[in-house]
């Protein structure tokens, strides 16, 4: 059943201070007004070896205000609840603008701040669904089930430690603007992870984590909605003995079979932060960087093979960057970045959409909290499967010599997001259409273009699955955003392996 948004969440004055702070900024001349009242709880468990090792429990409450005033910017944020300070908040709101205004003019730059046109959604809630509140479960339950799941891994030959992890998120936001849109939200999220640990006989070590993505969803995911973790915890010290008994890869050029667990970074990293078109557009240059997708490229850029078909999704079921609306009021929605291999799409808010006449935004701004400006952040940026596509055991009988890749661990990618190196948590050889026994010290390298240009082959429905992150980092000051990418297994021929150990100097 539906969840309703909290009552102690709704017994704030929400209403009363936004009608405090946005009657003040239209008072004092501004073109729009926003008021974002956010709640945040956010929390974290650590066990080693089946023991407490640490744990925080963190809420952060508070509003924000955010202006146009005079084609310019202006923001201020505050933490006391009362309908005069949200007034004084909003005051401050429209001196930034008028500040920023100053300067900008008195700098000869910067166009004026103009946003999109979206239809007024007046008193809209929306929840993400969930079944049970994580921070609804007694601590004494948290502690025991990643003990027990801790302590099967240890009782495993070979397992010398295990390391177990929850991360888990409750959001309310409430937002309202000049327009006349108000929206409630409530959203939940847990990221769990658990890692053995083996030392070789030589000294060395080596780990095996589980491949269960972090999700928008409660407590269920860890009992057994959404996956499998007694089946996962029962084959993962095998795969970790099997990884220690694995020779070293020779470095070449490859066939790849890359799984989902593995793809939805690559993803992420030469697809999601390259079509963002703020950073495309260089705001982002002076913290990380730009894009090599360039606007001037929009309906020409070969980003891949004809099979490529990439979406951007504020609205994926359990997805970490679904919502109802934005945080500049916008709907969710999904709409197309990649089709047929060309880039014919981007990640907007209302601002860059208007300032490039693209229409009208697709909901890409966020705000990880009440002391923060909105700033355009990714959706959830997913590789489309082929209706009719292969399974993952077809797509590894479809290849002679390759590897076929499990899981993320390390990556790197230029500041264009355009030449980079991704390793995983396993790797197989393929044989003649057959796994062979496992390889160490793989990473795959490419550039972006040429990597996705190399897909032959898309996996069906039946091997996609929604991976993805709770860290994503942007902005200054530095913001971190949770985002899915699904994807299924794919296949791209002649890409060039790396022996991570030789390239170290080891």
């Amino acid at each position: 059943m539906p969840h309703a948004i909290d009552a102690s969440f709704l017994a704030l004055p929400l209403r009363p201070l936004a009608d405090a702070a946005l009657a003040r900024a239209r008072a004092l001349g501004a073109d729009h007004a926003d008021f974002r009242l956010e709640r945040v709880r956010n929390a974290s468990w650590r066990l080693r070896d089946a023991r407490l090792a640490g744990s925080a429990d963190t809420t952060d409450l508070g509003y924000a205000v955010r202006v146009v005033h005079g084609g310019a910017w202006g923001f201020a944020a505050g933490t006391e609840l009362t309908m005069d300070a949200a007034a004084r908040v909003a005051g401050q709101a429209v001196a930034m603008a008028r500040l920023a205004g100053k300067v900008t003019a008195a700098a000869g730059s910067g166009d004026r701040v103009e946003l999109a046109d979206e239809p007024v959604y007046a008193d809209r809630t929306w929840v993400s669904p969930y079944e049970r509140d994580p921070f609804a479960v007694p601590a004494a339950e948290r502690t025991a089930l990643l003990a027990d799941y801790s302590a099967r891994l240890l009782a495993a030959d070979g397992v010398a430690h295990a390391d177990a992890s929850l991360v888990a998120i409750h959001e309310n936001k409430f937002y309202a603007d000049t327009a006349g849109t108000v929206t409630t939200q409530q959203r939940v999220r847990v990221h769990p992870q658990l890692t053995a640990v083996a030392v070789d006989p030589a000294g060395g070590v080596e780990t095996m984590r589980t491949l269960a993505p972090p999700t928008a969803r409660g407590w269920e995911y860890l009992t057994g909605t959404g996956w499998d973790w007694d089946a996962e915890l029962a084959e993962l010290p095998e795969l970790l003995a099997a990884k220690v008994r694995a020779p070293s890869v020779r470095p070449g050029a490859y066939d790849l079979v890359i799984d989902p667990s593995n793809l939805w970074l690559t993803i992420h990293e030469s697809i999601g932060h390259a079509t963002e078109l703020d950073r495309a557009l260089g705001y982002e240059a002076a913290y990380a960087g730009t894009s090599f997708a360039t606007p001037d490229r929009l309906g020409t850029l070969v980003y891949g093979s004809p099979l490529m078909n990439v979406t951007g999704d504020r609205t994926a079921e359990h997805g970490l960057a679904s919502v109802g609306y934005d945080d500049e009021g916008v709907a969710a929605q999904e709409w197309d970045i990649v089709r047929d291999g060309i880039l014919v799409g981007w990640q907007l808010d209302r601002r860059i959409a208007r300032l490039h006449g693209l229409g009208r935004s697709n909901g890409c701004s966020y705000a990880d909290s009440p002391s923060h400006m909105p700033v355009q952040r990714m959706a959830n940026v997913s590789l489309r499967p082929a209706p009719d596509g292969p399974s993952t055991e077809e797509l590894i009988a479809g290849v002679d010599r390759g590897i076929y890749v499990v899981g993320n661990r390390s990556w790197s990618i230029d500041q264009q997001r355009y030449n980079f190196q991704f390793t995983g948590q396993r790797f197989y050889r393929i044989e003649r259409g057959r796994l062979a026994g496992q390889l160490r010290d793989v990473a795959y390298q490419a550039t972006t273009t040429d990597f996705w240009g190399s897909m032959t082959a898309v996996g069906g429905p039946d091997t996609y699955v929604l991976g993805g992150a709770f860290n994503c980092g942007k902005a200054q000051p530095g913001q971190i955003a949770a985002v899915s990418h699904g994807c299924p297994s794919a296949l791209f021929r002649g890409v060039n392996v790396l022996n991570t150990v030789r390239e170290a100097g080891r």
